[in-house]
């Protein structure tokens, strides 16, 4: 009887001892170890099932861990889909994030339900599946840390001004990622996810027609790579064309996204202007030269990502369903 106290009164100082840490806006790897111990086996399996059917699986998830960790904090906010058409994912930076994300966390999370119900939260399901799908286009592996909640609340509104534009200048870019307690080391790191994936025209149309008054193109721009994007994105085109963003290797998580910057090769001009500025230059000199400094900070920003705005503790909610509320 006294040793099943004893127990009891550790077990409950253990319980202060960890919300006390959640209280702090702590998350650690191995949170589900006690309740849902396969999660990550379940959510990786789901994920190499999706990427079997579709490539377009792997940019369309990790889009979309960043785009729900930038606006809210990473609760899953951006899973929220209302009728009124009026929530997070219904902005208009958000229109294009494509359903193979969602549905991947969906079927991920449905999958999770059906071991551990109740538990896993929809916003540590994306983290897990963020960090696999990198993996399956040949990136770096990294440790996920869990314990997020997921949130209570996403606004079309509160998108606007909180995710970066294809214009920004390295300025806007490094003070949009400090506030979200990213460096400008973080902040060229996560730029290199455009390694994968692709953008509409209309999205860099302003580096090849009406640049400026002196010069219709944008001069940093490869006069070869401007010519083949202008072919392929002539004026008043269809605006679901799509491009690729990585035009050398576009299915390889790899650095040639840089060695593209430094060939005046990189399509937003948010991109091109990491090379361009010559403080973050020498950051993309060295990824564009070595695979493991990518590969490392890639994984390390990748984390200090996922810890942004978290909800923990008492904190948000489990969702049993990805797309609404309890």
């Amino acid at each position: 009887m006294e040793v099943t106290r004893r127990r009891s009164v550790l077990h409950f100082l253990i319980t202060l001892v960890v919300l006390a840490g959640a209280g702090k806006g702590q998350l650690v790897e191995n949170f589900y170890a006690g309740t849902c111990p396969m999660v990550e086996a379940i959510v990786r399996q789901t994920v190499v099932t999706k990427v079997g059917q579709t490539f377009t699986t792997i940019p369309a998830t990790l889009r979309l861990f960043f785009h729900d960790c930038f606006v809210e904090g990473c609760d899953a906010s951006v899973m929220i889909s209302s009728p009124n058409g009026d929530a997070e994912k219904d902005a208009e930076d958000n229109l294009s994030l494509a359903g193979d994300g969602f549905d991947t966390v969906i079927k991920a999370k449905q999958a999770v339900e059906s071991v551990c119900p109740g538990v896993v939260s929809c916003a540590d399901v994306l983290a897990i599946a963020a960090r696999d799908v990198v993996a399956q286009a040949g990136g770096p592996l990294f440790n996920v840390e869990l314990g997020r909640r997921d949130g209570l609340i996403s606004q079309a509104s509160r998108v606007v001004g909180n995710l970066p534009d294809p214009t920004f200048n390295l300025i806007q870019l490094n003070t949009m990622f400090a506030r979200n307690n990213l460096t400008e080391l973080d902040m060229i790191a996560l730029s290199g996810a455009h390694t994968l994936g692709f953008s509409h025209c209309n999205r860099f149309a302003n580096r090849l027609y009406s640049f400026s008054p002196a010069s219709t193109v944008d001069p940093s721009l490869n006069p070869t790579y401007a010519q083949q994007l202008m072919a392929a994105c002539p004026q008043n085109v269809d605006p679901n064309i799509a491009i690729d963003m990585d035009p050398e290797t576009p299915r390889t998580f790899d650095n040639v996204y840089y060695q593209n910057l430094i060939a005046g090769k990189g399509l937003f001009t948010s991109d091109e202007v990491l090379f361009t500025d010559a403080s973050s230059q020498p950051t993309v000199n060295d990824f564009a030269n070595s695979p493991g400094d990518f590969n490392a900070a890639f994984g390390t920003a990748m984390r200090k990502l996922g810890r942004t705005g978290v909800k923990i503790g008492i904190q948000g909610e489990i969702r049993r369903d990805c797309t609404s509320f309890n």
